[in-house]
């Protein structure tokens, strides 16, 4: 099977910049109630994948960092304690399951590193959701 089939198209993807603010990053992620967004730089590569706990441990370990003033704290300052993996389009499905099982979403690069979707941890589940209980695919589970 084609990686490809589950990607979600960077059109569809919140994204930001490492040139984003804190304040931007934190504002996007509560509108859109994501726990995790991709940083894309200027070239369109992807640079990482910054997280809810991100932002959190900066405000605990920065003195005086409050809300108010997060539009001064570029993204490219805040560290990073995981690094989610991309894969390439054309890598095989073990290597994507791999690491969506650490990943809530594993980052989509062409062979020149640029930044092309996501594949979402739930569309993976779902989609072997539908494979096993499927009536027609298998009798046996789910019959009634």
């Amino acid at each position: 099977m084609n990686i490809a089939f589950f990607l979600t198209p960077k059109e569809e993807v919140v994204c930001e910049t490492p040139n984003s603010t804190m304040r931007q990053a934190l504002e996007r992620m509560e509108r859109h109630r994501y726990t995790a967004i991709p940083l894309i730089d200027s070239c369109g590569k992807y640079v990482g994948t910054l997280t809810e706990g991100d932002l959190l441990w900066k405000l605990k370990n920065t003195p005086d960092l409050n809300f108010k003033n997060t539009s001064k704290v570029l993204l490219k300052q805040i560290s990073r304690r995981m690094h989610n993996k991309p894969v390439k389009i054309n890598s095989n499905m073990e290597d994507l399951v791999s690491l969506a099982v650490n990943q809530n979403f594993v980052p989509v690069i062409d062979d020149k590193d640029i930044f092309i979707g996501i594949i979402k941890r739930s569309d993976i589940i779902n989609y072997c959701y539908r494979q096993i209980f499927n009536e027609n695919a298998n009798p046996a589970y789910g019959a009634k």
